[in-house]
């Protein structure tokens, strides 16, 4: 599948994922058996992440996790379309992440799926605001922290983006 999406360096040397493309949309909510849909296309996919040397891969259970989640649940408005659509630059979301911090797992029924506990990374995408001939205005930039499980195999499997955050300080005209 044809995705729209380039990293590009903010002036502090960070990197965004920009996604040129909304394939979600909608005025009143996001289609998440779309979603769903469209994740499948990554399962098998094996990603390094570039800051630790992390191989994370994307199982089949990532999909309906990450699709139907407590916290996709409770999204709304622009959280709810900006998570939906970060699945297009998943790759590289998973790619430019930094930050990792380790987590022990806390609950009986991830005890063979996170068997070696959980690591959140942080990283950021854009997505564009269209104007009404159709032409790109601006991106507004995201945060995201996102969720790996370590399982009983060894291997760090992605199980969800939350804390999905516009940063009201960070706008990048087209």
């Amino acid at each position: 599948m044809k995705r729209k999406v380039n990293v590009i360096e903010d002036l502090d040397g960070n990197k965004i994922v920009f996604i040129h493309d909304i394939r979600f949309k909608g005025k009143r909510s996001v289609d998440w058996k779309d979603v769903e849909a469209y994740l499948r296309q990554y399962v098998g996919e094996i990603y390094t992440i570039e800051d630790t040397r992390d191989m994370v891969y994307i199982g089949k259970d990532l999909p309906d996790e990450y699709a139907h989640s407590k916290y996709t649940k409770i999204l709304k408005g622009t959280n709810a379309k900006a998570k939906a659509n970060a699945t297009q630059g998943l790759p590289e979301i998973i790619e430019i992440a930094v930050g990792k911090a380790y987590k022990r797992n806390f609950k009986d029924k991830h005890n063979k799926d996170a068997k070696f506990g959980w690591y959140r990374y942080d990283s950021r995408f854009a997505l564009p605001i269209f104007g009404e001939k159709g032409e790109i205005e601006r991106y507004n930039v995201f945060s995201v922290v996102m969720v790996v499980r370590h399982a009983e195999n060894g291997k760090m499997y992605l199980y969800d983006i939350m804390d999905i955050k516009k940063e009201t300080s960070t706008l990048f005209q087209s």
